[in-house]
């Protein structure tokens, strides 16, 4: 069953968004930082996937960064506060509104 987070990494004032499967891989993930919670990332795994099949990963990256690489049950000392899908849709659309506009001719997607 997909699910939905936030939780905040205060060494780098990094807001983590994610939505995660039953086993806690990370299907998309969002990162805002600092006080005005700047879009840093806003990156699908199944994106990044097919990106790297067409040999456009780095492109990709560039663009909307990556996913965690471990699962969150693997992660340490966060705490993550459950989010409504609509909750994190509406950051995900924000999010990727902003960082496709900053690179422009990188596909954009509001879904997984």
């Amino acid at each position: 069953m997909t699910s939905w987070f936030r939780s905040y990494w205060g060494e780098e004032d990094i807001w983590f968004y994610c939505e995660v499967d039953d086993e806690g891989w990370v299907a998309r993930q969002i990162e805002l930082q600092g006080p005005h919670r700047h879009p840093i990332a806003a990156a699908s795994s199944a994106e990044w996937e097919a990106a790297f099949q067409a040999g456009s990963s780095g492109r990709y990256e560039a663009a909307y960064g990556f996913t965690a690489e471990r699962p969150v049950t693997e992660w340490e000392g966060h705490d993550p506060q459950p989010l409504t899908r609509a909750e994190f849709q509406a950051v995900w659309a924000e999010a990727r509104r902003a960082l496709t506009a900053g690179h422009s001719g990188t596909p954009s997607s509001t879904t997984p």
